[in-house]
């Protein structure tokens, strides 16, 4: 096993909202999934990868204080942090060095979430 994180629930409030925050600051689409008592929409990811999607279903609710998701946005970093603040997020930790491990800002996606947007 490779990786050792293999999905991520993001819960959201209104999940077309969500869709578009994430698209933009993604710079990619987010594909709405129909599936049986949930709505959802899956962030994109290659087959092999660890994906992760948003989800409105009862007693899921966005939090500032839980887990920390780090978002890979690769070579586009300051251009998907200009996106959350325009998306109807909020800047929590502006760009900064994390050691050799490249960059990363924190950030409230558009229901309220704390996450991490990563690129080395």
């Amino acid at each position: 096993m490779s990786n050792r994180v293999v999905w991520a629930d993001i819960p959201v409030v209104d999940l077309d909202r969500a869709i578009n925050f994430y698209s933009a600051v993604l710079g990619a689409a987010v594909s709405r999934e129909n599936v049986p008592g949930m709505r959802i929409a899956v962030l994109p990811h290659q087959e092999s990868e660890a994906a992760a999607c948003l989800i409105q279903r009862e007693g899921e609710r966005p939090s500032s204080a839980g887990p920390l998701v780090y978002l890979n946005v690769q070579g586009r970093l300051d251009q998907a942090i200009a996106a959350v603040e325009a998306n109807g997020g909020k800047i929590l930790r502006p760009k900064h060095q994390i050691g050799p491990y490249g960059y990363s800002a924190v950030v409230l996606d558009s229901e309220g979430n704390r996450l991490a947007l990563h690129s080395m």
